[in-house]
Order: C-alpha cells, then sequence, then structure tokens
C-alpha cells in the first residue's frame, strides 16, 4: 500500500549516537551469542542470490554472512551505526547504506529476492505494520529471515509460575519489558506472518545457554556446538529466549520494474534511478539527502 494510506507511524527505537556495537558485541561477552545466530542464519538463508535486504544492519555485525548475494542493502534508523558498517566493510559498489524506518520501507515493490530482521523485531511497537512493509518489497517467492525475541521461554515460564513476574508467558499478546523493547509469543508471530503474505515457517531456537554462569564455565566451542544441535528442537517447540524463523513472500506481486529502486517514504512515488546524490520526489517536491555514503530517508531536506 502506498505511505500515504498507512496508519500512523508507531514511535521508532533510535540507536543514534550509540556504542552498541562496541560496548554489547566487540565488548560485551557476547561471543556465543553471536556465533550460535551466525549457525542459524546459515541454515535457514538461502547461499546465493541478487539483492538482499538487511533490515536493522546496525555496524554490519552480519553483512559479511551474505557473500552469496550479488549486493546487499544495509538499512537502519540510525545514521551514526550504518557510518560505523561502511568504515568497516568499506564503499564496495555490493553494498547500499540506507538510513530509514521500516515502517515507510523507501523501496519499489518486489524489489528484493531475500531480507533479513535479526534482533530488530523486538523494537517493533507495531510488528505486524512493520512485516506489511518488508513483504510488499519482497519479489514472489523471496525468502525472509527474522528472528524475534521470545516471551515463551524457560526463565519466563519458571519466574512466572514462581511469582517472580506479572505477565504471563502464555498468553499470546507482546509483553514491553522496557520501553520499545517487546517480546512474543511463537504463536502471535506465527499468525502475523500469515496474515501479511507469508508461508508458515520453519523454526529454530537459538541461544539455549544463555546464562552468564554456563557463560563463565564451559567452553565456548562446546556451548556453541550443544547448541548448534538443539536449534534443530524449533519444528517441535520454541522454549529459548531467541528465536529465528525462515517464511516465504506467497501471493502474486508484481516485480520492481527494471531502472526502479528508491521511492518516496512520504508519497509513495518512484525517485529517480540516480546514484550517490541526492533524490527529488517529482510527486511531492521532497528531496531526500545523500551524505558520507549514506541514503538518507528519516527526514527530508529543509530547503
Amino acid at each position: 500500500m502506498p505511505p500515504e494510506n498507512q496508519t500512523e507511524r508507531p514511535p521508532v527505537c533510535d540507536y543514534e549516537g550509540s556504542d552498541y556495537q562496541a560496548a554489547f558485541w566487540d565488548a560485551g561477552e557476547r561471543a556465543y551469542e553471536n556465533r550460535v545466530e551466525g549457525i542459524a542464519l546459515k541454515r535457514l538463508l538461502p547461499k546465493n542470490g541478487e539483492l538482499l535486504l538487511e533490515i536493522g544492519a546496525g555496524a554490519g555485525r552480519n553483512t559479511p554472512r551474505y557473500g552469496g548475494y550479488k549486493k546487499v542493502v544495509l538499512l537502519d534508523f540510525s545514521r551514526t551505526q550504518l557510518k560505523q558498517a561502511r568504515d568497516r566493510l568499506g564503499a564496495n559498489e555490493r553494498y547500499t547504506y540506507v538510513a530509514a524506518d521500516v515502517y515507510r520501507l523507501p523501496f519499489v515493490p518486489g524489489l528484493f529476492d531475500a531480507a533479513t530482521m535479526i534482533r530488530v523485531l523486538h523494537h517493533m511497537a507495531d510488528a505486524p505494520q512493520a512485516l506489511r512493509q518488508i513483504r510488499e518489497v519482497l519479489r514472489p517467492q523471496a525468502a525472509f529471515i527474522l528472528e524475534y525475541a521470545n516471551k515463551l521461554n524457560l526463565k519466563a515460564i519458571f519466574r512466572y509460575l514462581l511469582r517472580r513476574q506479572d505477565w504471563s508467558p502464555f498468553t499470546h499478546e507482546a509483553v514491553e519489558f522496557a520501553k520499545l523493547n517487546f517480546d512474543f509469543h511463537p504463536a502471535a508471530i506465527r499468525n502475523w506472518l500469515k496474515a501479511e503474505g507469508f508461508s508458515p515457517p520453519r523454526q529454530l531456537t537459538v541461544s539455549h545457554f544463555r546464562i552468564s554462569l554456563l557463560k563463565r564455565l564451559v567452553p565456548l566451542s562446546l556451548l556453541v556446538a550443544m547448541d548448534s544441535l538443539f536449534q534443530w528442537t524449533g519444528s517441535l517447540w520454541q522454549l529459548t529466549p531467541s528465536v529465528f524463523v525462515k517464511a516465504q513472500a506467497v501471493g502474486e506481486t508484481p516485480l520492481a520494474e527494471p531502472g526502479t529502486f528508491f521511492r518516496c517514504p512520504e508519497c509513495g512515488h518512484n525517485l529517480p534511478d540516480k546514484r550517490e546524490e541526492d533524490l527529488e520526489c517529482a510527486g511531492c517536491s521532497r528531496r531526500w539527502g545523500f551524505q558520507d555514503g549514506i541514503y538518507d530517508f528519516k527526514e527530508p531536506l529543509k530547503d
């Protein structure tokens, strides 16, 4: 649907100016999580493709894992995160850096043959609206790899049964445990994917051993090996804090016309096929910036 017909945009979690990559991943003792997420991603994502959209790319932690794709679009709401990604990955013509809102994706429909969204959905106040936008920019049968924070995890279940938390992990509604930080029930995710035009997902459970004591006492290689084995139980049950799913875009959707790429996130008009410069919309006259190798669709340029 055109952007002007969407419902009001939900609030967005902004990592602008954050040292998230350095503090959380590089120095945050997250080697275990990084390794097991890489295994799940490798198992689910098709090895080769033309154009992949990485939603919530951040500083490019996962981007090198998409080596089989000819081109990758790194999308994030934070310009500073994208700048870190560009500094890390370089001004490679394979990569396009885009600062934009997932609720208003600045791409023409039917453009991508794959998309990933890792550690992002838990910031979505309106997850179905985000999934709807993603489905629109995917080609038919495109693969979509989604990771989400699971409210039906063992820790939450035990805490609830012991009356140490008020919210139930068994109900389908999302729980906001901190501002713009949500946990989701697996059944709700499956229902939303189906409603927004995706096939029933294949599921892997991830981070079975996300316990500080275990990560300190058990060798990393052993934890990773055990998690890798247990990931296959995702087809039976989902009781881990993190779940990865693979779904495909289903239904008839038009392919993007040759030579089209960006569209105006405000009015939906196709933008000129120009690269590495500001873009002006012929439909609403808004101008969108290009600076430091990043296309900026967060706010239009002021005259």
